[in-house]
């Protein structure tokens, strides 16, 4: 993997997850005031990898949510992507989450295939969530009860 790894992020980053982001998934781009204001939350945290990666989480009463991960088309096959799962897993079980859930949408092979090798399972579905056809898959994945 190029670049210094995952790296974690505040409001300061917002324009760079903002493009990352764009780059990642240029048909639905969060603008950096989305990131900036999902930052100013203290239950929020997130990492980039210069490489072009980002992830961005929440953690409250437990449970975390990874809200977005994503690549950029040059980066990706790399590895990055497995690797800020990692940085936002151990986050969020310092955090206190004993269970973290995220969706992906329904046809994402590549993603599916990450979060099943991280040990996510299905956990329903969201008929349209992305659109109407695009149907988003619900997964979650127990943490184990100590911090690595």
């Amino acid at each position: 993997m190029n670049g210094s790894g995952p790296t974690p992020v505040n409001r300061v980053h917002a324009e760079a997850l903002a493009a990352l982001h764009e780059a990642a998934f240029p048909d639905d781009p969060w603008p950096g005031s989305a990131f900036a204001a999902l930052l100013d939350n203290p239950t929020t945290f997130g990492f980039l990898d210069p490489a072009g990666g980002l992830v961005i989480a929440r953690a409250v009463a437990g449970e975390a949510e990874i809200l977005t991960i994503g690549v950029a088309p040059p980066a990706r096959r790399r590895g990055l992507a497995r690797a800020l799962l990692a940085a936002a897993l151990a986050a969020a079980r310092a955090r206190g989450a004993e269970t973290v859930f995220l969706e992906v949408e329904a046809d994402n092979a590549a993603a599916i295939a990450l979060y099943r090798a991280a040990g996510f399972i299905a956990a329903g579905r969201r008929r349209d969530y992305y659109g109407a056809g695009r149907d988003a898959l619900l997964f979650s994945l127990r943490l184990s009860g100590s911090p690595e």
